[in-house]
């Protein structure tokens, strides 16, 4: 499977225990009781690991994976993104967007027009920002109302309705 085909939920932090477990912080909710593996970024390839086991302790997941079964396999995948195909990405609510789904999309200021393009969607605490190059410098703007009026996925638009001087700070 292409990467280009699959969204991050994750990366793996380090082992936990002997065993070959490992701990994950998942980026994305996912309900791992319909999944049955992970693609784990493993040199540069997306390659398939089957959960053997999971569970959950507040912000982290902790996995055994099958074939993993020793302290030394599970170091080699500390710090590998994991991935689900985007096929299976449960389908939002009109005017939401999964993170990769808007890069690149345009951004329309209501009163300035075209700002620019969609460069990263970056997380600040609880808060979504667009990163947008406007004019030689980085803008973000909070994914949260009212900055954001419309998302059109077939245009790839997002229309904004900036307050007054937002975009000379």
């Amino acid at each position: 499977m292409e990467k280009g085909d699959c969204y991050k939920v994750g990366y793996i932090t380090r082992p936990h225990g002997l065993r070959g477990e490992v701990t994950a912080i998942l980026t994305e909710p996912i309900d791992l009781h319909e999944v049955g593996s992970l693609l784990i970024e493993f040199k540069n390839s997306l390659v398939p690991f089957f959960i053997e086991a999971f569970s959950d302790r507040g912000d982290k997941t902790f996995f055994k994976f099958e074939e993993v079964d020793s302290a030394e396999k599970s170091e080699s995948l500390k710090g590998c993104n994991i991935y689900l195909p985007k096929s299976i990405r449960p389908k939002l609510k009109r005017g939401q967007f999964y993170d990769d789904e808007v890069i690149g999309f345009n951004i329309e200021d209501k009163a300035k027009g075209l700002l620019g393009s969609v460069t990263e969607v970056s997380a600040n605490g609880p808060n979504r920002l667009l990163a947008v190059r406007y004019k030689e410098k980085q803008v973000l703007i909070p994914v949260n109302a009212p900055f954001i009026i419309s998302t059109n996925k077939t245009k790839k638009l997002i229309v904004v309705d900036l307050p007054e001087g937002f975009l000379d700070i």
